[in-house]
C-alpha cells in the first residue's frame, strides 16, 4: 500500500556540485531525507515502471536512507530497484550499473571524501540515465521543488534484506540485491591487460593500496588480490566502516600520511595508491615520488594507448579549470582536443557522451574515462599498473621522462577550511571587483598578464556557466586560481591553486612548495587572504 504523507519544505536543500550534503543530524530530521528524495522524483518525467539504481559508500545512516529510498521508489511507481549488497556501491560502479542495465537513473548516498559518523557528513545525489551526475538544469529544478513540496509518497513494504543476494517483490516493484563488485570488475578486465599486470605481480612487484575503510575495499580485494594475484595484504583497511575507522577518507598527503611516509622509506613498495569514501578519487605515489593528480592525468593520457581499452588512442582530454595545464601539452602533441571546464564531473558528461573526450581529470584527485560517467579512483590505479607493467619502469622513471618531454608544471592547492562564509564571500567579491585593473601590474616582481572570472561555454549544448573561479595569469605561464568549494558542510572552504611551468629539466627536482613560494606569497597579497580570513596558513596543502 502506498501512503501520501504530508510534509513541509526545508529551505536548505540546494544541491551542490555533487548532490545534497549535510551533517547526519540534519538528515535525521523528520522528513528531511524524504523531502529531498521526493523532490528528485517530482523533477523527473517518464520513470513509471523503469529501473532505479540505489547504493552508497557504507557511511553512517546509509542503510536507513536506502530502505527509505526503496520504499519511496515503490510508492512513486518505479518498476525495479537494483541495490548493492549491504547497501554498498562505489560511485563509479553505480554509474556503470546504471549504464549496463539501462536504468532510468540512480540515487547515490555519499558525501564522497568527507568524514562519516553520527555527527559527520551524509549526502544524496541523483545520477541520470547516462550514469553521470544530474545536470544543473535538473539540480535547479530539484531545489525549486524542495522549496514548495507538501507531500511525499512511500509504500509500506517493510525492510528489505540488503545482506543477501536476492530478488524480491516489494509492493509490486522488483528489488534486486546484487554483488556490488562483479559488474565493475568485469568491466575493468575489458579495459586493462590483466595478464601483464598479473605477471608483474608474479615477478615480485609490491604494492600498497589504502582503501581507507571506505567503499573501494571490497573492489580492491577482489580485483587486486583475487583477479590480479597481488599478495594478501596489498589491499589495506579494506572493510568499509560507517565512520571510516574514525579517519577522514580523503586520499591526500594529510589524511593518507602513513602511506606517504611508507612510500618515502628505504623499504618502500614499488607503488602506492589510495581511494576515498565513495571510490571516485585516487592518490598515486611511486617509490620516493608523489604524483600530483594534475600530473597523473597528463601521464595517464600520454600512456593510455598501452592498455587494450585505449589502444585506438584518445579522442580528446578534458580537465577542470583549476587543474594544471600539464595535460594540455599532451593533447597538443597527440593532436587531439583539449577542453577546460568548470569544477564538477557533470561538465565532462556532455564531452564524453558526444565522443569529444576520452580521459578527464580534476586536480582534486578525480580521474576517469568514457567507460563510465563519473571519476573512478580504482580505474586510475589500474591504468597506472597497466602502464608500469608494459613499460617495465618505475613510477619515478615514468614521471622524470614525462617532464623531460613536456616540461614540469609545479602545482599545489592550499585549502583554507571552515572560513566564515561572509569573510570568504567578501574576499571573492572584492577580488572580482579588481580584476579589470590587475593586468599590467606587478607583484613581487611578477607581471600579471591577464585576470578573469572563468566562464565556460559548453561546446555540446551551448550552455554558459559563469563565475567558476578567479584566474590570475602571470607572464611566463604561472597562474593563481581562487575558488570557494561546494563540497563542504560547514563554513566555506577557500581554495587557492598555484601553478608554475618549468621547461628546464635541470630544474625539475625542486621542492614543490619552494618552487612556488614567491607565487604563493603574491597570490596571498593580491587576494588579501590573511586580512579577510585571519589565517596565517592554509588548513591543508596538497
Amino acid at each position: 500500500m502506498t501512503r501520501t504523507v504530508e510534509t513541509k519544505p526545508f529551505s536548505d536543500q540546494k544541491p551542490g556540485t555533487s548532490g545534497l550534503r549535510k551533517k547526519v543530524p540534519v538528515f535525521q530530521q523528520e522528513h528531511y531525507a524524504e523531502n529531498f528524495i521526493q523532490s528528485v522524483f517530482d523533477s523527473l518525467e517518464g520513470f513509471q515502471g523503469q529501473t532505479l539504481v540505489i547504493g552508497g559508500d557504507g557511511r553512517y545512516f546509509n542503510r536507513e536512507v536506502i530502505q527509505t529510498a526503496i520504499a519511496m521508489a515503490a510508492g512513486n511507481g518505479f518498476g525495479r530497484v537494483i541495490v548493492g549488497q549491504g547497501g554498498i556501491l562505489s560511485t563509479p560502479a553505480a554509474s556503470h550499473i546504471i549504464r549496463k542495465y539501462q536504468a532510468f537513473g540512480g540515487l547515490i548516498l555519499s558525501a564522497s571524501h568527507n568524514p562519516g559518523g553520527p555527527h559527520e557528513d551524509f549526502g544524496i545525489k541523483y545520477n541520470a540515465g547516462n550514469g553521470g551526475p544530474a545536470p544543473e538544469k535538473l539540480t535547479d529544478a530539484i531545489f525549486e521543488r524542495s522549496k514548495a513540496i507538501s507531500r511525499f509518497l512511500i509504500a509500506d513494504i517493510g525492510q528489505i534484506d540488503l545482506d543477501r543476494l536476492n530478488s524480491v517483490d516489494a509492493g509490486g516493484m522488483k528489488v534486486e540485491v546484487i554483488d556490488p563488485v562483479a559488474d565493475y570488475a568485469e568491466l575493468m578486465e575489458t579495459l586493462f591487460d590483466f595478464d601483464a599486470i598479473r605477471n608483474m605481480f608474479k615477478g615480485g612487484f609490491r604494492m600498497a593500496f589504502d582503501a581507507m575503510h571506505a567503499v573501494t575495499g571490497p573492489y580492491a580485494k577482489e580485483i587486486l588480490e583475487k583477479r590480479l594475484g597481488a599478495p594478501a595484504g596489498t589491499a589495506r583497511n579494506f572493510v568499509p566502516l560507517p565512520d571510516f575507522g574514525g579517519h577522514h577518507p580523503d586520499p591526500n598527503l594529510v589524511h593518507a600520511k602513513a602511506l606517504y611516509d611508507e612510500m618515502m622509506s628505504d623499504n618502500a613498495p614499488d607503488f602506492g595508491a589510495a581511494s576515498d569514501g565513495d571510490g571516485d578519487r585516487n592518490l598515486v605515489i611511486g617509490r620516493g615520488i608523489f604524483i600530483t593528480p594534475s600530473d597523473s592525468l597528463a601521464m595517464l593520457a600520454a600512456n593510455a594507448h598501452v592498455a587494450p581499452g585505449y589502444k585506438a588512442g584518445l579522442k580528446g582530454i578534458a580537465r577542470s579549470m583549476p587543474t594544471s595545464g600539464a595535460a594540455d601539452r599532451v593533447a597538443e602533441k597527440l593532436g587531439i582536443g583539449m577542453y577546460e571546464t568548470p569544477t564538477g564531473w557533470k561538465f565532462f558528461g556532455n564531452l564524453l557522451d558526444a565522443g569529444m573526450a576520452t580521459i578527464c581529470g580534476e586536480e582534486s584527485a578525480g580521474t576517469g574515462s568514457d567507460h563510465v560517467r563519473e571519476k573512478d579512483g580504482l580505474w586510475a590505479v589500474l591504468l597506472w599498473l597497466n602502464i608500469l607493467a608494459v613499460r617495465g619502469e618505475s613510477a619515478r622513471d615514468i614521471a622524470t621522462k614525462h617532464w623531460a618531454t613536456y616540461g614540469r608544471n609545479y602545482y599545489s592547492r592550499h585549502d583554507y577550511e571552515e572560513v566564515e562564509v561572509e569573510a570568504a564571500n567578501r574576499l571573492m567579491t572584492e577580488l572580482r571587483g579588481r580584476l579589470a585593473a590587475l593586468p599590467g601590474t606587478a607583484v613581487r616582481g611578477m607581471k600579471i598578464a591577464a585576470a578573469d572570472d572563468f566562464a565556460y561555454h559548453d561546446p555540446v549544448d551551448g550552455s554558459v556557466s559563469k563565475n567558476q573561479g578567479i584566474r590570475i595569469m602571470f607572464e611566463g605561464g604561472s597562474r593563481a586560481v581562487f575558488r570557494l568549494s561546494g563540497t563542504g558542510t560547514s563554513g566555506a572552504t577557500l581554495r587557492l591553486y598555484v601553478e608554475r611551468y618549468e621547461p628546464d629539466p635541470a630544474r625539475h627536482d625542486l621542492d614543490t612548495q619552494e618552487a612556488l613560494s614567491e607565487l604563493i606569497a603574491a597570490a596571498g597579497e593580491i587576494a588579501g587572504i590573511r586580512r579577510h580570513t585571519g589565517r596565517e596558513k592554509p588548513s591543508v596543502i596538497t
